[in-house]
């Protein structure tokens, strides 16, 4: 995970290090030598912290207790360290620009380092406990008039394995609420666990107590399958496996590339289950055709596809699914003036989408590698189906 944006966090450490050394401790203070090294010791220090985390061989350490810190660690000194320094440099800039002596980069930096922090605290305490249970009502023209009022219930991006310690709390309410909605179906729409199966182990009884009258689908997401290990392909190729066998264990239906009809007397849905279709460097394992082969096309298709960037790019063009249900984004975890850093690189993010009376639903799921969540709260989505004129 840090190896992905080692280069912007070794930024964040070096550049605000060296404008306080120079503008601060060397011009303004007059440090001696020995004491800037002081100075400088911490963002050396966080600085190899990074680098050994970034050269660790899985997507995150086994034991996660080292990757909180180090995010504790960025969130309480890195980032509010960088965002003064930038402010402070901007004004500092404005000051030589237009020859004036007050620094007002110093004041919106220090303004800005805080709120920092408080997205910080926030996020990782009271933010990453708020659960939402949002409730959408979708018509069709070709809906069977027997599903008018069907209740889909969907949840995504579970994460298990963060919920460890007094966080698994949290994830027995979630599953509480799930219960408690007593709807038609189920969905799960990827990512159960982080990187590995035994994340499963402590959790499988209260996964297997979800249920509804026509059962729990589900699908794999990209930390499903073993891309984020480093290991022999036989040991992946047995995670893979036993990932498959655990949620099967659950008593959910887990479709790979295939579909499954849910019947009311003579009509019928299907719901169809694509493995995820995703851009590199996420895992490419879908085939649509064969996940609807044998279906009408006059069927009501309710899709489960993990990455909803594949909506656009070969759901609509390549089949007639109705709705297609997504997580992968986690809504970005991160929403600022409902600006969310999701939004930069995918069209459809979180929420619901419509083109031309076909639907797509972006859940922004339950929970995710990094416990944080800033103006993003886990989500739980009931969706009532309903027959329009």
């Amino acid at each position: 995970m840090i190896a992905r944006i080692i280069l912007p966090i070794i930024l964040a450490i070096v550049l605000p290090e060296i404008y306080f050394d120079i503008h601060y401790l060397h011009h303004r203070f007059k440090y001696k030598l020995a004491k800037r090294l002081l100075w400088l010791t911490p963002g050396f220090l966080m600085l190899v912290y990074s680098i050994c985390l970034a050269t660790t061989k899985n997507f995150v350490t086994d034991d996660l207790k080292w990757i909180n810190l180090y995010l504790a660690l960025v969130g309480l000194f890195v980032n509010p360290k960088a965002v003064y320094a930038l402010c402070s440099f901007i004004g500092l800039l404005v000051c030589k620009i237009f020859h004036t002596h007050k620094n007002w980069g110093n004041l919106v930096g220090l303004f800005g380092a805080l709120f920092g922090v408080y997205v910080f605290l926030y996020g990782y305490t009271i933010g990453f406990h708020k659960l939402e249970v949002n409730r959408v009502d979708l018509s069709f023209p070709d809906l069977p008039k027997t599903f008018d009022g069907y209740r889909i219930l969907q949840f995504s991006d579970a994460h298990v394995g963060t919920y460890t310690g007094k966080r698994l709390k949290i994830l027995n309410r979630a599953i509480d609420s799930i219960k408690a909605q007593k709807v038609d179906i189920i969905v799960f729409t990827g990512d159960i666990q982080n990187t590995q199966p035994s994340e499963l182990y402590p959790v499988q009884g209260l996964l297997s107590s979800v249920k509804a009258k026509d059962g729990v689908f589900s699908i794999l997401g990209n930390h499903d399958y073993s891309q984020y290990i480093k290991a022999d392909p036989a040991i992946k190729i047995a995670n893979e496996r036993e990932t498959i066998a655990r949620e099967r264990q659950f008593g959910w239906k887990l479709l790979l590339n295939e579909h499954s009809a849910i019947h009311r007397g003579k009509d019928s849905i299907v719901i169809a289950g694509e493995e995820n279709e995703g851009i590199p460097p996420f895992p490419e394992k879908s085939d649509i055709d064969k996940t609807l082969k044998g279906v009408p096309p006059q069927t009501f298709v309710v899709m489960l596809q993990h990455d909803p960037s594949a909506w656009r790019r070969n759901i609509l063009p390549k089949s007639h699914a109705q709705l297609t249900l997504s997580g992968h984004t986690h809504g970005g975890q991160l929403s600022i003036l409902g600006l969310r850093p999701t939004m930069f690189r995918l069209n459809e993010d979180r929420g619901l989408y419509e083109d031309n009376g076909r639907y797509l639903y972006v859940n922004a799921g339950l929970g995710g590698v990094v416990p944080f969540r800033f103006g993003v709260s886990s989500e739980i989505t009931i969706i009532t189906l309903h027959k329009s004129k």
